[in-house]
């Protein structure tokens, strides 16, 4: 049976987990931290191939892990078919650029992961719009990684940041986007209070007609 767009869709994309033991937390603790991130990553419709710890005393400024550790990983990922590496700590901006740029696939931490949770699992008009707009908060300090079709964000690998001059029109397209949702939440929150006082009345009412 050959497959269908829709069938495509739901391959689960193959990560690797990366987490670091430092002087706030033992190699035990980034064990506990990674089981659990795991759990995420599946969550999220991922498979699990492989995870990779690493002791220092301070996180990398430019890679987050050390020279080492980082080649281990460029090589299983070239090797394996790896399309996410999710870090189990917050990057910066820059780090995810530089370890994108040195390993060929996508880069994302924990906080973009259960992101991407909450927006799949959003239901209500209210929540999606909420979810929205914490990802466009997580996403404007990021820019420098960021790709300019932001109404269609698709997965992939190898991805590039766009040129400063498109960076800066990406800022301004976010915060038009951040305050449109805004304005959309405000107008949601007016409709359920609006929602709640109707419902209050015709509890009232029907108290009245059918004594309770």
């Amino acid at each position: 049976m050959s497959n269908t767009p829709h069938d495509l869709a739901i391959i689960p994309e193959r990560v690797i987990l990366i987490g670091l033991a430092t002087r706030q937390q033992d190699m035990d603790q980034v064990n506990e931290y990674l089981e659990e991130l795991a759990f995420l990553a599946e969550t999220a419709g991922a498979i699990t191939v492989k995870r990779f710890t690493q002791k220092l005393d301070h996180a990398d400024t430019r890679t987050f892990v050390g020279k080492g550790k980082m080649e281990e990983i460029i090589a299983f990922v070239k090797a394996n078919d790896i399309q996410i590496a999710i870090f189990d700590d917050e990057l910066t901006p820059s780090q995810i650029r530089n370890i994108e740029k040195i390993i060929g696939c996508r880069v994302i931490d924990r906080t973009n992961l259960i992101l991407d949770i909450f927006a799949k699992r959003a239901r209500t008009a209210q929540s999606k719009v909420q979810v929205e707009l914490a990802q466009y908060r997580y996403m404007l300090p990021r820019l420098t990684r960021m790709w300019t079709h932001l109404e269609k964000q698709q997965g992939g690998i190898g991805m590039r940041g766009p040129g400063e001059s498109e960076i800066e029109t990406d800022r301004r397209v976010i915060r038009e986007k951040l305050a449109r949702l805004r304005e959309r939440l405000a107008e949601i929150d007016k409709q359920n209070s609006t929602q709640r006082k109707e419902e209050a009345k015709s509890y009232v009412l029907l108290s009245w007609v059918i004594p309770m």
